[in-house]
Order: C-alpha cells, then sequence, then structure tokens
C-alpha cells in the first residue's frame, strides 16, 4: 500500500468513526421506539381482553441530558391512550433535591392510564448509595400526587387487573414476602419490580404470571449478534426483551426511556405497549 492510499483509508476510517461517535451521542438517545407485545394473563375478565397496558422506565431525570426529550416522549405515548400506564423505577437520577424540582416539572405531563397508573421505584430513586429513605418518600409522594400509585412491596386491584409492586432489589425496602405471602393466584395480576435479578430470589410464593423489569437498559451499547458488554445485574441473561423463567413466570425487561450517560449504540430506547389477552390454560 502505498502512502497515498494509506492515508485516503486513515482519513476514510476516521470519518466512519466520528460519524459512529455522532450518532451514538446525538441520535439514538433520543430515537424512541414503542415496542408491542402481546401479554397473556390467566384468568382476566373478558372486559379487559385488547385493552393495553404501557410500561414506562429508567426515565432518569436529571442533568445529563436535555429533559425536553422526555416531555416530548410522554405527549408521543399519551397518543396511545394507554388503559394501563406502568412505572418500572429509576425516576431520576439523584445527585440532590434540584433533581425533585426537575421531576416535579416533566410529571406535569405525566402518562396515565384510563384505567389505572401504578409504579415502583429504582435504586437512584433512594439517593446516595441507594440509601436515603427520605429521598424515596419524597419522589413516592411527588409520583402519588401526580396520579402514579407508587407500590412499595404492595398490591391494588386496578378495574381487575391486579398490579403488585416489589421495591427495588437495592433498597432498604426489599421485602418482597410483605406481598408475595398475600397475593392470590387466581387472581389476574401483573408484578412491577425494577431490577431483574429480584427475580431469581426465592420469594415468588408460587407467583405464575409477567414481571415487568428495568434497570439494565439493554447495555445502552450492543455489539450487532453479540451480548451487551456492561450489564448491572448477576444473571448476565437478564439484557432485554422478553425472557420465559421456565415456572410460569415471564420476565419482560423495557430498555429504558431515558439513560445515565448520553449514548445509545443497537439498543434504542423503548416504551413498551402490551395488549392484553387471555391465557390458555
Amino acid at each position: 500500500m502505498n502512502r497515498r492510499n494509506f492515508l485516503k483509508g486513515a482519513a476514510a476510517m476516521g470519518a466512519a468513526g466520528l460519524l459512529t461517535g455522532l450518532y451514538t451521542w446525538q441520535i439514538e438517545p433520543f430515537w424512541l421506539e414503542f415496542v408491542r407485545v402481546n401479554m397473556p394473563v390467566r384468568n382476566l375478565p373478558d372486559r379487559l381482553v385488547g385493552k393495553t397496558l404501557m410500561q414506562i422506565s429508567d426515565i432518569h431525570v436529571g442533568n445529563r441530558f436535555d429533559r425536553k426529550y422526555l416531555v416530548d416522549s410522554f405527549k408521543k405515548a399519551q397518543q396511545y391512550n394507554p388503559d394501563f400506564v406502568v412505572y418500572t423505577g429509576d425516576f431520576v437520577s439523584y445527585e440532590s433535591k434540584e433533581q425533585l424540582n426537575q421531576l416535579e416539572e416533566v410529571f406535569r405531563d405525566a402518562v396515565v392510564g384510563r384505567l389505572g397508573t401504578a409504579g415502583v421505584l429504582g435504586n437512584h430513586d433512594y439517593g446516595e448509595n441507594w440509601a436515603e429513605k427520605p429521598v424515596a418518600d419524597h419522589i413516592s409522594g411527588l409520583l402519588t400526587e401526580k396520579g402514579v400509585t407508587i407500590l412499595r412491596n404492595e398490591q391494588k386491584d386496578f378495574q381487575g387487573l391486579n398490579i403488585i409492586g416489589i421495591d427495588d432489589y437495592w433498597s432498604p425496602n426489599f421485602n418482597p414476602q410483605a406481598v408475595m405471602n398475600s397475593v392470590d393466584p387466581q387472581q389476574p395480576s401483573v408484578l412491577l419490580c425494577h431490577n431483574p435479578d429480584a427475580a431469581d430470589q426465592p420469594v415468588w410464593n408460587g407467583y405464575r404470571g409477567w414481571v415487568l423489569s428495568g434497570h439494565t437498559h439493554g447495555g445502552q451499547c450492543k455489539p450487532p449478534f453479540l451480548r451487551a458488554p456492561l450489564l448491572p445485574v448477576k444473571n448476565k441473561r437478564y439484557t432485554a426483551g422478553m425472557i420465559d423463567l421456565e415456572d410460569g413466570r415471564t420476565l419482560y425487561i423495557n430498555r429504558a426511556l431515558g439513560h445515565l450517560w448520553q449514548v445509545r449504540f443497537n439498543v434504542r430506547p423503548e416504551i413498551t405497549l402490551f395488549s392484553l389477552q387471555k391465557a390458555q390454560g
């Protein structure tokens, strides 16, 4: 290879690298995808068949990216007129009380369901070292005022659909037995827990149904045809999407609406639209 060809090749590689960098920084982090998934639920009432349950996860309100994207995403989601909306944690990237004001600002445009709206907290909602209960309490109260019922090891019936919420696995309030010991297995239920590693804990008391999680962001950057190299979970199987846990539970991991750091590659941000169906058998 002569010097001229070498320089041309180096320039082309440099340009490709620059374009890839710009794409991962300025395009894909804001290229929201609405993902549609069928959700069979045991003993689902006839009146709820075909209703929509929307999952929004890992909003990460804070100083690391433009909050206008979050508000715009909420407005797009509202156009789907969901029947149920669930939020699966990490509402903020908490650094100071400033994030509480920012969260209040974003949730003036909260997406709420016609039949019910619920959520659970994530590790970042517990402040520094995931240990500040007053921060979590403040966030929970603020969201309740905006129409989001925050379930902290609790369950609630919304128009015939029981929604169970387990507090974050890394938080000081992780106590699933407080709710799982009283879950009626015959009731049509959907369970929310932020961190999918909770699925491997011996706390489920025979629960058979859907478990909706977030936390991983799908790894945010994933080489094509390979696993995401960086995942904040012990079970590296838990990346994104639907996973059959082979015991009657189906885990779904949302890829996140927001991000901790403004970079994504091959892992677009997601809002999930589940179509409720009757489970067979």
